[in-house]
């Protein structure tokens, strides 16, 4: 939609660590990078500067992602503001050819205390102003770790994509352990261990 000119949302890519929120987001211009689609990083320090971007952004043919990777707050940040204002409610609007996407391993984007709770009067003020961020993302992608029989299909995917020739029961059983070691599963995790194989296997080293 967003490509084709049509409305699009901006999108908070949320949950648990290592499950491929920041790959999914990269893997977009291997896909459509040909149909005009660029990506712009910004680290969190430059967010007070996202009102000057856009400006210079919007008088470009291209259509821009603002891709802001790990993205957190706490609760007296000045960005927080920034950012707000030109996912919407700004009076200068977000152009047409720009988007915002962001990664975060925390729904609300804020970090929160239980002391914040305490010492503040108007504790429901301060709930709807946590919330008010990740609200405008008018989509939220969630991302869990896999399970078993999932990680595992993982790692096999991964082994064919390289060509590993390697006996199916014997990578599972070592996945697994590598998994185990490593305290939880995932599909970074998933994908460390097959770099390992791999790189045994071409030094013709035990894995």
């Amino acid at each position: 939609a967003f490509l084709d000119g049509f409305e699009a949302n901006n999108i908070l890519l949320y949950g648990d660590r290592g499950t491929g929120k920041s790959s999914t987001v990269k893997a977009l211009l291997n896909e459509y990078a040909d149909r005009g689609l660029r990506m712009i990083e910004l680290p969190k320090e430059a967010l007070c500067d996202l009102p000057t971007l856009t400006g210079y952004l919007a008088g470009l043919p291209m259509k821009f992602i603002l891709f802001i990777d790990d993205l957190s707050f706490s609760g007296n940040d000045d960005s927080f503001a920034a950012l707000k204002a030109v996912l919407e409610g700004g009076l200068a609007s977000r152009p047409a050819n720009v988007l915002v996407y962001a990664t975060s391993n925390r729904r609300h984007l804020i970090k929160e205390n239980f002391s914040d709770r305490e010492d503040d009067v108007n504790k429901n003020d301060t709930r709807q102003e946590q919330l008010s961020l990740s609200d405008r993302f008018g989509l939220t992608i969630t991302f869990i770790n896999p399970d078993k029989k999932d990680y595992l299909d993982i790692v096999e995917k991964i082994a064919a994509d390289r060509g590993l020739q390697v006996d199916a029961q014997r990578l599972d059983a070592a996945a697994e352990q590598w998994a185990v070691r490593r305290g939880g599963r995932s599909p970074r995790c998933a994908r460390q261990f097959i770099d390992h194989v791999e790189s045994a296997l071409r030094r013709g080293k035990e894995w």
